[in-house]
């Protein structure tokens, strides 16, 4: 078969793919609509559980000006370790242990690759605050927990979603990856399923793989909706004029 013949043929294992009565069904654990819940209950998990590890402390941390570039530097260092390295780690800790291998491997390197934007961008978004308007909050009377949460914490509202909107994009998309160890594993599964049944799984890989980038795209526009409608426009544009200053 020539390259043509190949690319219609996956094309047309596509198709046939896509096409079964029981793609699309709810119920069905092999159904797209199935796997998308259960890929962003994994990525919504991951990033919530980032966040209250995250969040509090990196506050903390600008507010008082102390240990940030500590804390900092601790906390990037999962971006120089690979994703599915981190995912391989911690299943050899989990079978050493003999815990659940195909849940906690995947939900604590999905945890731990989520931290870095969201620290970083909490800790910059704290510390750009107004030095005036934090003043003034705190010549009104408030305390200095007061002023973390009903001052700092909504100046940097804006860079914080735009940290949180960076670690959702790679947690969604490394569950697709963790498929390999989760049995689950979301939209990932179609592609590793694909792949071991060889010539025959090309439609389900490729299908699988569009999945997997529909649903990022998506998530991306979620993401800009709420941060159009969660931030108020006062505090859109200030963050905005930040980003453009050199």
């Amino acid at each position: 078969m020539g390259e043509e013949g190949t690319r219609m043929n996956v094309w047309a294992q596509t198709w046939q793919w896509l096409t079964q009565p029981n793609r699309w069904s709810w119920t069905d654990p092999a159904g797209i609509p199935y796997r998308t819940l259960e890929h962003l209950g994994f990525s919504v998990l991951s990033l919530a559980l980032a966040a209250l590890l995250t969040i509090p402390l990196a506050l903390w941390l600008a507010h008082y000006r102390k240990g940030g570039f500590v804390a900092n530097a601790v906390v990037n260092i999962g971006r120089a370790v690979p994703s599915f390295g981190l995912i391989i780690l911690f299943w050899f800790l989990a079978a050493r242990w003999e815990v659940n291998t195909s849940f906690w491997p995947l939900l604590i390197a999905l945890v731990a690759l989520a931290l870095p934007p969201l620290f970083s961008n909490t800790y910059a978004g704290v510390i750009s605050a107004e030095e005036d308007v934090v003043d003034a909050a705190r010549g009104t009377g408030y305390t200095e927990r007061g002023i973390m949460v009903h001052v700092e914490l909504p100046l940097a509202l804006p860079v914080i979603l735009a940290g949180a909107r960076v670690a959702f994009l790679q947690v969604v998309a490394t569950v697709a990856i963790g498929a390999i160890v989760n049995n689950g594993g979301g939209l990932g599964r179609y592609i590793v399923d694909g792949f071991a049944e060889g010539a025959g799984g090309y439609g389900e890989i490729l299908g699988g793989g569009v999945a997997v980038i529909v649903l990022a795209l998506l998530c991306e526009g979620a993401f800009g909706l709420i941060s159009r409608y969660a931030v108020p426009k006062g505090l859109a544009a200030e963050a905005a004029s930040r980003s453009r200053l050199p």
